[in-house]
């Protein structure tokens, strides 16, 4: 691996580290009041009774208070309980502001006549279409409270198109409700097309009704669109025979529920996954992996770098490889490796790789190897805190030298190298910054007073078993360059041996 690679990949690791210190800001909430009337008629004294408005009426208060809706509920009103109640939520309106959003809701039996709908209260008694004006609550009532407040954003939700509770009376035989004009600033729903007929539902809650509290809580989705779904939700459910309909002349972009604000650590941390996804280059995705192993994205890296070495090995494969000459056989290293690495992450168990550690300490696929184990062992320590540790990776032993200490442990002063590093220990030394470039030629900026605990995870069970690597190939590894220097590197060789103490 050149030096530029190595630069590149460092900073990346360095500017993941960054994200960490920045500030979360955090989202202002909607300062607007939201008000809602919310209306369920089901117990009808003289029309036929229907089951679920109030069941309706009940979802709809709970969801709508879940978005931050002040919400009246009132059911089985009685004509005058229905006024009271609409010419009270006007004047709520009217004193809230401008900015207030209003919200109108009803379940219940609803007609029209000479188009005009009306509102049914539960007490009606209607025997001639002339006394409807007289014994009805109007919609248009509704709409004429709510636009006389002047504020920015009303809705008007009517669940009453069920089916014709007057049949029987000429002049009322109109299905459904009549289209209305929908003044400046309102939107309005309907449970079915004007004319038709909405069901009252077989379980506890008409479609219509079911379908909005299901996407009311939708981050981020405009109220058309929220109501979009709702149409396509009730006509699965209806089979095709209900089609909710609605009419708007909203000048507002209205949201029940603001989408969420990403913070500048998360923008940074997005933008950063971004750059090493697209790379499509294995060791930064593994870098990334190791400076972030809890972030949100740590699943996809894995899933990309499983990807990606699926890819090189099929590679390896399907190049032509040299055959010996007949009759002594000879097995291909490279494929042997690539098997043993492949067995492994099919196994996926610590004992397949550590089996191929042993055998390619310092193969081309040691790193991911080691990075898998150490995923393996942390998990295997998280779930059962008193299971035996990992099997140790075999040691070799390493040449005597005399000015090593007999022993080292985690918390006490090291004892070897120049003073700055003899007089602390592990655990106090791999807080602070590197004293040395890690790539000889390393610019300061991307190495300078940066801390390497959180470039390689660094906490006493991780350290360990990159310390045991040392003493498979302590020559090799312990020639290596390292940012704490080699004394360091000697002590934590003889740490391991004595067992990460």
């Amino acid at each position: 691996m050149s030096n530029k690679t190595l630069i590149r990949c460092l900073s990346a690791v360095f500017a993941a580290a960054m994200v960490l210190f920045v500030s979360l800001v955090p989202v202002p909430a909607a300062a607007e009041p939201r008000l809602a009337l919310v209306v369920g008629n089901g117990a009808y004294v003289n029309v036929a009774r229907l089951d679920n408005p109030v069941n309706d009426a009940t979802l709809m208060a709970q969801s709508l208070e879940q978005v931050g809706f002040d919400v009246t509920l009132i059911t089985e009103a009685t004509q005058d309980e229905l006024i009271r109640a609409i010419s009270e939520f006007g004047r709520k309106l009217r004193t809230s502001g401008a900015d207030t959003t209003g919200l109108f809701y009803y379940a219940g039996h609803g007609v029209q006549s000479f188009g005009t709908n009306f509102l049914v209260p539960v007490d009606i008694e209607l025997h001639d279409a002339a006394d409807l004006s007289l014994v009805g609550v109007p919609a248009q009532a509704v709409l004429r409270q709510m636009f006389s407040a002047r504020n920015k954003t009303n809705i008007v939700i009517l669940d009453a198109c069920r089916n014709n509770p007057f049949v029987a009376i000429p002049d009322i035989s109109d299905n459904g409700l009549a289209e209305m004009k929908a003044p400046r600033g309102t939107f309005l729903a309907y449970a079915t097309a004007p004319g038709e007929v909405a069901l009252d539902g077989t379980g506890s809650n008409s479609p219509f009704s079911q379908a909005i509290a299901k996407h009311l809580d939708t981050p981020g989705q405009p109220i058309e669109a929220l109501f979009k779904d709702v149409r396509n939700d009730v006509l699965k459910q209806t089979d095709g025979h209900q089609i909710p309909w609605d009419t708007s002349s909203l000048t507002t972009n209205f949201q029940f529920v603001q989408a969420k604000v990403p913070s500048p650590a998360e923008i940074q941390m997005r933008q950063l996954w971004d750059s090493v996804r697209l790379s499509r280059d294995p060791v930064q995705v593994l870098l990334f992996m190791r400076a972030n192993p809890d972030n949100i994205y740590a699943e996809e890296a894995r899933a990309l770098l499983a990807e990606l070495m699926s890819s090189e090995l099929k590679q390896g494969e399907e190049a032509p490889q040299t055959k010996a000459p007949p009759p002594a056989p000879v097995v291909d290293p490279a494929k042997a490796e690539r098997d043993l690495i492949e067995e492994a992450r099919k196994t996926g168990t610590a004992d397949a790789y550590q089996t191929y550690l042993e055998a390619y300490p310092d193969g081309a696929y040691s790193e991911l190897a080691r990075l898998e184990l150490q995923t393996i062992l942390n998990k295997e320590q998280r779930t059962d805190p008193i299971s035996d540790p990992p099997p140790a990776v075999v040691e070799k032993p390493a040449e005597p030298k005399t000015d090593l200490p007999a022993t080292v442990a985690f918390n006490t002063p090291l004892g070897v190298g120049d003073p700055e590093i003899a007089t602390r220990s592990i655990a106090e030394l791999i807080t602070g910054s590197p004293r040395f470039p890690p790539i000889e030629g390393l610019p300061e900026a991307v190495w300078k007073d940066k801390t390497c605990s959180s470039c390689h995870h660094w906490e006493q069970s991780n350290l360990c078993t990159q310390a045991k690597t040392y003493l498979a190939d302590s020559t090799r590894a312990l020639e290596k360059q390292h940012p704490l220097g080699g004394a360091f590197k000697e002590a934590l060789r003889i740490w391991a041996r004595d067992g990460c103490n």
